[in-house]
């Protein structure tokens, strides 16, 4: 089994390391957008952008927009991209071919992904006022929640991985919203002031779960997500607001700025990345105290569009602007950079948890 698992990694180093790369110029109709994929952690890239077709010429998405990418927490080689007005594609062969999710209504813009970690054929899609479920790897969802606004979005969702029936949501009206029955039914447990950006569960304790705000930084919710089944009956009825923490003050010294792009946990030592479109800070308590990320750029001429970290090595960070894609191996004490293999912008980065030489970009097109 784990020789089998291994094949995707393996045909993609060598796929990689065998093409050479033809960026192409800027001009009307170049198909740069999509995905691009090294396996020399970004000292080469290759468009992989195919849609396979059992009769006639392939389809592609190069010409797509991605908002952000999900891997399967139990296989690297699963990745879900979020287009911006596309619908929802997936991959099963670490980008070798995409498929769409065809169930799914194709020109909407998704929102977030997130995927059951020990059931990886149960998908959660947030598109417009609506999260939608798969229990059948993405042929077919069924709608399990519906905002009665239709200007209220349905921003973010993720799973309790200790009890993926546990399920949290977030809205561009600040609602948070938790099911204990895998998205059947819904109870709202707190309203924030802004939108909600990102949810993020610590992988190591799911009682912790972190909300990321549009403009108004995160806060930290200290849940029953990680108790039995049985213990959780007596929370459902008992959730307090004085588990929430505001950690805003904390992080007012850092002059932010007003766009959240990223909260990425790290697998390796514990320790969480906040990124603005302006700075990246890091905190090693859980978002009690921050220490400031020095950058290549002043924070005048910063635009972050999105970061990863190494799951394997906190120390190697990653982040990309609408022209340039920054690495640094030591946290941020010296940085390299390279220019994008893309005429359009960089707006997310993925990194294969196995193969940590491995990071997926997602390119949109400039905003003029």
């Amino acid at each position: 089994m784990k020789k089998f698992k291994l094949l995707p990694v393996l045909f993609l180093t060598f796929f990689l390391g065998a093409c050479s790369l033809n960026f192409k110029t800027s001009g009307v109709g170049v198909m740069d957008g999509g995905v691009f994929v090294t396996g020399n952690k970004g000292e080469s890239w290759k468009q992989m952008s195919s849609i396979p077709s059992i009769s006639g010429a392939p389809g592609s998405i190069a010409n797509s927009d991605v908002n952000s990418f999900t891997i399967d927490p139990s296989d690297s080689a699963a990745i879900y991209l979020s287009s911006i007005g596309d619908g929802l594609y997936y991959t099963y062969n670490v980008g070798r071919g995409w498929n769409k999710a065809l169930s799914l209504p194709g020109n909407i813009t998704v929102n977030d992904v997130a995927v059951d970690n020990k059931d990886k054929c149960v998908i959660f899609v947030a598109m417009e006022n609506k999260l939608y479920r798969s229990d059948d790897c993405s042929r077919n969802f069924s709608q399990v929640y519906y905002d009665n606004n239709q200007g209220v979005g349905v921003m973010a969702v993720a799973l309790d991985h200790y009890n993926p029936k546990i399920v949290y949501m977030g809205t561009s009206r600040g609602d948070i919203l938790r099911s204990f029955d895998g998205g059947d039914t819904w109870r709202a447990i707190q309203r924030l002031n802004d939108s909600v950006k990102k949810i993020l569960i610590n992988p190591k304790d799911s009682r912790s779960v972190f909300v990321a705000t549009t403009k108004n930084g995160i806060y930290r919710f200290n849940s029953a997500g990680g108790a039995s089944l049985e213990q959780l009956e007596e929370y459902k009825n008992q959730f307090d607001n004085t588990n929430w923490t505001d950690y805003n003050k904390e992080l007012k010294e850092f002059a932010l700025g007003v766009n959240f792009k990223d909260l990425v946990y790290s697998y390796s030592d514990n320790s969480l990345f906040l990124a603005t479109d302006k700075v990246i800070v890091r905190s090693f308590d859980e978002g009690q105290s921050w220490i400031k990320i020095s950058l290549l750029t002043p924070e005048s001429d910063s635009s972050i569009n999105a970061i990863a970290i190494n799951p394997q090595n906190a120390d190697e960070i990653f982040y990309v602007t609408d022209t340039s894609f920054y690495r640094s191996y030591d946290g941020g004490n010296t940085w390299s950079v390279k220019k994008l293999p893309s005429t359009r912008a960089g707006s997310s980065l993925l990194i294969d948890f196995n193969n940590p030489s491995i990071i997926y970009l997602g390119i949109k097109k400039i905003k003029k």
